[in-house]
């Protein structure tokens, strides 16, 4: 990771073990699709992944292929004992990401970076609002896991299917939407949020620069209060 210190690019090692998710072990959620949940069990790896700075939404570069293809996941859990909890989308691709997520086994070696990203929650606002779909469904379930009580939440997630969808704390503040009917875009101005929160907007480039017109330009928002991460874009690589 260029620009950072020693420190922060220094690599952790973790291994997979075991068949449920906490604790090093591992399980397999219906399609969303196919999320797998990798936990972090050895207790000499566990050092490496204690104390570290995981602000909910952060994600980690992990190696998936030869010395230098890495991809980025986001951190579904962080236990500060030192236990790091993924969950991969298998989006059905041909990819070196793709291909690991659906090969990596119980008892391999997992190398990653140290969490990093600024697309991540800000507590001290009083009314949160999350637009996205499957890609930012991972970061969103830290995000709405990490809420203060009381934290007022409304949003847009859109999935595949209804079997895609992450089981999400507070999904029942959520308007949840099947690819094909309506768009986030036109689902963002059904739901007319109120300015004064702050709106965490992500998944497909494009459709992340719509939703973000919709909140600035017709529904008031001040565009700082608009975060926005475009994990994708059709047939580009390089984004997260």
């Amino acid at each position: 990771m260029p620009g950072q210190p020693e420190a922060q690019r220094r690599e952790s090692q973790r291994y997979v073990e075991g068949d449920q998710v906490k604790g090093g072990r591992r399980r397999q959620r219906p399609r969303a699709d196919q999320a797998d949940q990798i936990g972090v069990p050895d207790d000499e790896e566990r050092h490496q992944l204690a104390g570290l700075s995981v602000h909910s939404g952060r994600q980690v570069r992990v190696l998936v292929s030869g010395a230098l293809t890495r991809r980025t996941y986001s951190v579904w859990h962080y236990d500060p004992a030192g236990a790091v909890e993924l969950c991969v989308l298998d989006h059905g691709g041909a990819g070196p990401g793709a291909r690991w997520g659906r090969d990596v086994g119980v008892g391999e070696q997992v190398r990653l970076g140290r969490p990093e990203g600024s697309f991540t929650l800000r507590p001290e606002t009083a009314h949160h609002v999350f637009v996205g779909e499957e890609t930012v469904s991972v970061a969103f379930g830290a995000m709405l896991a990490a809420l203060p009580k009381g934290a007022r939440i409304s949003g847009c997630v859109e999935t595949r299917t209804p079997a895609d969808r992450l089981p999400l704390e507070h999904a029942d503040a959520l308007d949840w939407l099947t690819r094909g009917g309506t768009s986030l875009p036109d689902a963002t101005r059904r739901l007319a949020p109120a300015p004064g929160g702050i709106t965490y907007v992500a998944g497909e480039a494009r459709t992340v620069q719509q939703v973000r017109q919709v909140l600035v330009r017709e529904l008031g928002w001040d565009r700082r209060a608009v975060l926005t991460k475009p994990f994708w874009a059709p047939g580009k690589k390089g984004l997260e």
